[in-house]
């Protein structure tokens, strides 16, 4: 029993130690001499904490830590060799699954690694807190903490991770050799596998609604959709997905393609594919984007329906150059939209949301050289940037699952689009960064010239349907609610349940999460959803019967997709889709 409790008191020791460490590794202060006693270094800036709130801090956590310890030393049985489980001084978030395993409750070494490290983490995070920076410094803080807490978790590890110790005992270590054959593959990829990389393959049973290539030009593809009902809408609808990733998002399989229900419901579609920049594009700009892209995709749809004015749809970044595109349009007097629909959409950049912390003056001037000379701006980038915002559910948790237990991930169509970026030219993305995100020039009457026009939101007329989700951690709902003060039409505002890309995803036949109506605009977006009515299930027949009252009469449609001047080049979904990001 003494060399039990010994033993204790040195994993004790040494567990000490570390927090101390990493608490000080984080804030560059001496290590202290206990896990939570951080003092400032040397030299730090006044005021960066306020001594009374970091010492009762301090306090707080020291009591915390000490009732622990005490826990898991009562967990020892005197004058045996039974242990007890040791008491919960502290639980992971609501949903946090890592520590859902019973050893991590039953074992009193893991309970006390795992109480130790949530202890540990809600110190740093109340630390961070209580930092006297400015905002955004403060913001960049907070997130850098969080990062570095999710990294250092005791389930990110082998040997502390009891759930992996046991599979590599069961498996005879077979399940520690396939996860370094994941890891290999993974490394060759230049990215972590989301979901069965054998699942899925665009063409074959991803975006498969039937259609053709019916235009092309160094930048876009433009598809459209075969029809499926005996009368179409007359005026078509246009598609501008983002360009960050591929356009079949809203093209998954048949039971979720977002394209499949609206052309079951007798609209003709027209969707952008858009290339996935190769090294001679590098020097695109934004006009490039509006100009060969949206503007030049209204067109084409528009002489297919025979003149026909269209109605448009843009999503995320997509809605972004929508929105640009139809002020460019309307600064030349040009009508060819006769409705608009932005999908999670930022048009007001004031509070950009978790991706901000990414984006810096700083940090652009570095770059912005080498992106206006023609440098790509990788889709890796972009995709490790973006599962960084939620690195415990999109990184972690496939280290875990799928180096250290040897796991193969689970087919999952969301994912393995996630997985499959484009790359971006320099300049188009330096004018976005700088003009949306750092300057947020978009919302001002005319403070941009775009394809040698002043850009005025206040000027886009059509009729808009704006959907926002309520969990959206890349376009907060309550920025894209902005966008009802800006564009100059009728406007109707929908809020979804989920986030980014789920919330939009949504087929009615799935019968899953809700959505949020209020036919009044007030100033503020918790004004409009105290207002709000719920209903359950997909926003997507609501979104419907708004569209057909602007898509026009039905009738038969023509023989074949295309027409004279656009004839079908090659099936949906074309050639671009498949480029790789070279």
């Amino acid at each position: 029993m003494p060399e039990l409790a010994a033993r204790w008191q040195a994993i004790g020791q040494e567990w000490s130690n570390w927090y101390a460490q990493a608490a000080s590794g984080l804030l560059g202060a001496p290590a202290p001499h206990a896990p939570f006693d951080v003092k400032l270094p040397k030299g730090s800036a006044p005021g960066a904490f306020d001594p009374g709130g970091l010492a009762e801090l301090n306090a707080k956590y020291q009591a915390q830590w000490q009732a622990l310890w005490t826990a898991a030393m009562a967990a020892l049985v005197p004058d045996t060799s039974e242990l007890r489980p040791v008491p919960e001084v502290t639980h992971p978030a609501v949903g946090d699954r890592r520590f859902a395993a019973k050893e991590w409750r039953e074992l009193p070494y893991f309970a006390l690694l795992k109480q130790g490290y949530l202890l540990l983490g809600e110190y740093l995070s109340e630390l961070a807190n209580v930092a006297s920076l400015p905002e955004e410094d403060k913001k960049r803080l907070a997130f850098v903490t969080k990062q570095y807490v999710d990294a250092l978790a005791p389930t990110n590890f082998m040997a502390t991770n009891p759930e992996v110790l046991k599979r590599a005992l069961s498996t005879e270590g077979a399940s520690l050799v396939q996860g370094l054959a994941n890891l290999a593959a993974d490394a060759r990829r230049g990215r972590i596998s989301m979901s069965d990389e054998q699942a899925f393959e665009v063409g074959r049973n991803l975006a498969v609604t039937p259609g053709n290539v019916v235009f092309r030009n160094e930048l876009i593809e433009l598809l459209q959709y075969a029809p499926a009902t005996p009368r179409v809408h007359r005026r078509p609808l246009v598609i501008v997905p983002p360009c960050i990733n591929k356009y079949y998002v809203l093209d998954l399989q048949p039971g979720n393609s977002f394209v499949r229900w609206a052309v079951a419901h007798g609209h003709t579609v027209f969707m952008i594919s858009w290339r996935n920049i190769p090294q001679e594009l590098g020097l695109t700009t934004w006009d490039d984007y509006l100009e060969q892209g949206v503007l030049r995709a209204i067109a084409v749809a528009r002489e297919i329906a025979g003149g026909e004015n269209v109605n448009a749809l843009g999503f995320c970044v997509g809605g972004t150059m929508l929105a640009s595109a139809l002020s460019v349009a309307a600064a030349r007097g040009e009508r060819d939209v006769a409705s608009v629909t932005l999908l999670t959409t930022m048009l007001d950049f004031t509070d950009p949301g978790d991706i901000g912390v990414y984006i810096s003056r700083d940090a652009l001037a570095a770059r912005e050289p080498a992106l206006l000379a023609g440098q790509r701006v990788r889709g890796s980038e972009l995709a490790g940037a973006f599962a960084s915002l939620r690195a415990n559910e999109l990184v972690w948790n496939y280290v875990v699952n799928n180096y250290l237990m040897g796991e193969t991930p689970p087919a999952f169509d969301f994912l393995h689009w996630n997985g499959d970026s484009a790359n971006l030219p320099g300049p188009m993305y330096a004018e976005y960064i700088r003009n949306m995100y750092l300057d947020n020039k978009l919302c001002l009457h005319g403070a941009l010239t775009m394809s040698g026009q002043s850009v005025d939101l206040a000027r886009v007329k059509p009729p808009a349907y704006i959907f926002a989700s309520r969990e959206d951690h890349i376009v907060p709902w309550k920025s894209a609610y902005r966008s009802t003060r800006l564009l100059g039409g009728d406007i109707t505002f929908v809020l979804g349940a989920s986030g980014h890309i789920a919330g939009v995803v949504n087929p009615p036949e799935r019968k899953r999460r809700n959505y949020w109506t209020n036919p009044h605009l007030p100033d503020t977006a918790d004004a409009w959803l105290d207002g709000a009515r719920m209903h359950p299930g997909s926003w997507w027949p609501h979104w419907g019967a708004w569209l057909a009252r602007h898509a026009g009469a039905r009738h038969a449609p023509p023989p074949a997709v295309g027409s004279a001047a656009f004839p079908a080049q090659e099936p949906a979904p074309g050639r671009y889709v498949l480029e790789s990001p070279g």
